[in-house]
């Protein structure tokens, strides 16, 4: 475990749900800046057995109530989807900096509103794409920006497999649910489609956009077929880079995970693990100058820890933004809604073009 800093960032969670339980608690306890201060959630008999095994120093019934606490100084919501952009605002008008789970909102426009609330308040506002931590893409990052060149074309995958929950199953915590846990009005698995993009989508795309530039339109073929869905993406990006997107949920395989780039002075191949393995991905960087493949070790694979180290740093030190901004989240929304409008119409979709939800 990394040793602690004089100084610590004091975080609340909000939510003590799955997300919370395997990521965010003990990203905040292993985090060589920061301190999981507080943790609220609705349901007594949840938040009582978090508080006992992770040992906060408060714990609240009411999200009001911690936002008020003056020792508090961030908040993580790691809530569903639907109280994403609500929580945040609160806890903006509270003077709190927010690390929110991807994706930021569900629609373009509350996010918009979000993003106007972010600039007037002079707070941090991080999204939660913890892929942009993994150490193996930092790697392919760094190449693209300063040894690659002018990108030709990227093929980017995200494939969940039949197989995932055996796999996590294993590895994760035993997770505590309660009955009496706050439910969105809607249940969100009721149009799968629409789940599985904000689910899984957003990772897809967050990923294609760090590594390749904004997104300009997209084009979308839609195949479902025995209860499994494929979006094939075919992606402009505004820099003239040529992209293929692949959601696949689920494929009868391994997860499948990676991506491909082409550019000017070389190109990237890249395996992505399970997130919950904390393995980074697997990056083989081809540098046409030397006809050489390098592959680097990229030991630290807790991407959760190094996203919370991140956005303590931001805030404790002044340190640059690495982490997905509100405008990141933001363009990763307005991409999902475009994917999800070309796929019903068979049409290009332009970004700037798209207006409510997925």
């Amino acid at each position: 475990m990394p040793k602690k800093e004089d100084r610590l960032l004091r975080i609340g969670v909000l939510g003590c749900g799955p997300i919370a339980q395997a990521a965010h608690f003990e990203s905040c306890t292993k985090a060589r800046n920061a301190e999981l201060y507080a943790i609220c959630d609705v349901a007594d008999d949840l938040r009582e057995r978090m508080a006992w095994t992770h040992k906060p120093t408060r714990d609240y019934a009411d999200y009001d109530a911690m936002l008020a606490d003056p020792v508090l100084e961030a908040v993580i919501i790691a809530t569903s989807d639907a109280f994403h952009v609500p929580a945040a605002l609160r806890a903006l008008e509270a003077g709190k900096h927010v690390l929110c789970e991807k994706p930021l909102g569900v629609t373009v426009e509350e996010v918009l509103a979000l993003q106007r609330a972010v600039e007037a308040s002079g707070k941090v506002l991080q999204v939660g794409h913890m892929k942009r931590f993994d150490e193996g893409i930092q790697a392919a990052k760094a190449f693209i920006d300063d040894g690659i060149g002018e990108l030709l074309a990227a093929k980017l995958w995200y494939c969940d497999n039949t197989h995932r929950y055996t796999m996590t199953n294993a590895v994760q915590p035993l997770m505590v649910t309660s009955a009496a846990r706050r439910k969105p009005a809607v249940d969100p698995k009721a149009d799968m489609r629409r789940y599985l993009m904000l689910a899984h989508g957003c990772h897809l795309v967050d990923t294609a956009r760090f590594l390749c530039g904004e997104i300009a339109a997209v084009r979308t073929r839609l195949s479902e077929r025995f209860g499994a869905r494929c979006w094939f993406v075919e992606t402009e990006f505004a820099n003239g880079t040529l992209g293929h997107l692949d959601l696949t949920v689920a494929v009868r395989m391994d997860w499948h995970e990676g991506f491909q780039i082409y550019g000017q002075h070389g190109s990237v191949l890249a395996k992505t693990y399970n997130p919950w393995y904390y393995k980074s991905s697997e990056v083989d960087i081809f540098h046409e100058a030397d006809a050489t493949t390098r592959r680097p070790l990229a030991a630290d694979g807790h991407f959760y820890r190094r996203q919370t180290e991140a956005f303590a740093d931001v805030i404790l030190h002044g340190q640059p933004m690495t982490g997905a901004t509100v405008h990141d989240g933001l363009q990763s929304v307005r991409a999902m809604v475009a994917i999800a409008r070309s796929a019903e119409s068979g049409q290009r979709v332009a970004l700037a073009d798209v207006e409510g939800g997925v």
